[in-house]
């Protein structure tokens, strides 16, 4: 069994075969999917997926940081409503995005503290979203006398910046089609880093694993990612699929 620690099948690139893309993923091994919300107008076509798929797809609830604009506040109060009513496998994706624009840092900032509150709160794991902004996130998870369980998701920084991702002891990197790219530079940073802390996504439709980059990414080609991680860390690929659902299930299931 693999897992996919990172999937939208609920987004509209899926719209015209997502059951078959689905069914494809699970005929494949991977047989579970966790899907991270984005924000209010994600959270009714990922929650109708999970309806469908009830042994397969997981649902997050969390506000994406490029959706922190200035209706963050009513936002979060649909996030937070959501956290009441109902059970979650985790909160996010959250975190800090400045590669498109920092106007609003300041509120990112806030957004991403409050629902770190949350799931201290609700005893859930974070799925964090780190762009261009690893300094900010890690500054804030530092304050932190406890922190939850959680994933640092889409991983692709440096050697130092995963070591200390590593030191506060309760996280994972999610490593994904990048490891696959020419010239990435994950791969030598993955030479350093223990098979026990990573999980496996794909960010599907996004980030597509070589050959199909460039192309809409699939949960099925969770497979490639884990030949790609065997290739560099010296393993079979069945260890790696037997070592990452373990991560995952460490982190998802409390």
């Amino acid at each position: 069994m693999f897992i996919d620690t990172h999937t939208h099948l609920y987004s509209e690139e899926f719209d015209a075969d997502r059951n078959e893309i689905i069914k494809n993923a699970i005929s494949k091994g991977i047989t579970k999917l966790y899907l991270p919300n984005v924000d209010s107008s994600s959270i009714d076509d990922m929650l109708q997926l999970e309806k469908e798929f009830p042994e397969n797809c997981f649902a997050m609830m969390g506000l994406h940081p490029c959706s922190v604009k200035e209706n963050y506040l009513e936002e979060l109060a649909i996030i937070e409503d959501w956290l009441t009513k109902r059970k979650f496998v985790a909160i996010g994706e959250i975190g800090i995005d400045l590669y498109w624009d920092k106007t609003f840092l300041k509120e990112q900032e806030i957004a991403f503290k409050k629902q770190i509150d949350w799931a201290l709160t609700y005893n859930y794991s974070i799925i964090i979203h780190c762009r261009n902004a690893f300094d900010e996130i890690y500054s804030i998870l530092s304050s932190y006398q406890t922190l939850p369980k959680g994933i640092f998701h889409c991983f692709s920084g440096t050697i130092e910046q995963a070591e200390k991702i590593l030191a506060l002891k309760n996280f994972k990197l999610g490593i994904g089609g990048v490891v696959t790219f020419k010239n990435s530079g994950l791969d030598k940073v993955l030479e350093s880093i223990s098979i026990e802390d990573i999980v496996l996504e794909t960010d599907a439709p996004y980030l597509a694993p070589a050959p199909f980059r460039g192309k809409r990414n699939e949960s099925s080609y969770i497979p490639l990612i884990a030949n790609k991680i065997a290739d560099i860390k010296n393993l079979s690929i069945e260890e790696v699929q037997r070592i990452t659902t373990k991560n995952a299930t460490s982190i998802f299931e409390n």
